[in-house]
């Protein structure tokens, strides 16, 4: 496999703006901009993913009730809230698409490694649930580190890796609320962000393993007319 960024951290969304787009940060003098998509599920149901924009493929028409279809990573930073240090995801976009590109609105595959021993459980139903948290490579000697969530027969999978070992998978980002409770004892509702899992390998060799024939994803060389922007990490 040829182990790229460019290939072991791909996602396509489509959806709708629900947010106006506020400065989020700058690198080397390229500012970069946060908004919220609401991406459809095929049951009807919504996620409400962030996303981060350059201000170099930023469109006046990013606003609250426009669609954006576009192609990016998903990653990972660190933000201090409250003197703590919170994981923070974000779909950093890449490319902006002119239309929707395939029927599935919500796409990613990632390759990397099992950072932290996958948690096995199962709900008072008997499904079977397994979180894992994989660190995926990116360029400038960085990494992400992206939750992800997989079901049934890949939860039993999954609760036989360890730490270190290497993983690909493909899915969807969802977006998820839950209670929080605070040191005084009240609740606060949270939202987090991770991959549920749709298919999932684990390999040994990554010359065999080729993610393009493993899991479909919108390839960038089928694009006409994508507006491609040229610009720094963030």
């Amino acid at each position: 496999m040829n182990y790229c960024t460019e290939k072991n951290n791909r996602v396509y969304i489509h959806g709708e703006i629900v947010s106006e787009a506020r400065y989020s940060h700058e690198v080397f003098g390229e500012g970069f901009y946060e908004f919220f998509v609401k991406v459809l599920r095929l049951s009807g149901q919504a996620d409400v993913l962030p996303v981060t924009v350059s201000e170099r493929i930023m469109t006046d028409d990013m606003k609250p009730g426009a669609e954006l279809s576009a192609l990016g990573q998903f990653r990972s930073y660190n933000k201090l809230e409250g003197g703590r240090s919170r994981l923070m995801l974000t779909v950093f976009v890449r490319e902006l698409l002119p239309c929707p590109q395939g029927k599935n609105p919500n796409s990613i595959v990632l390759s990397g490694y099992i950072c932290k021993p996958p948690v096995y459980r199962t709900t008072p139903f008997s499904r079977e649930i397994a979180d894992l948290l994989v660190a995926v490579n990116r360029s400038y000697n960085k990494s992400d580190y992206i939750p992800a969530i997989a079901w049934g027969r890949n939860a039993r999978f999954v609760k036989n890796l360890a730490v270190g070992d290497k993983i690909a998978l493909s899915g969807r980002i969802q977006s998820r609320e839950y209670q929080k409770k605070r040191e005084d004892g009240s609740f606060v509702t949270m939202t987090a962000y991770e991959v549920s899992v749709s298919k999932l390998a684990a390999f040994d060799d990554e010359a065999a393993f080729n993610i393009e024939e493993e899991f479909e994803l919108y390839s960038p060389a089928a694009e006409h007319g994508a507006h491609e922007g040229h610009f720094r990490e963030g």
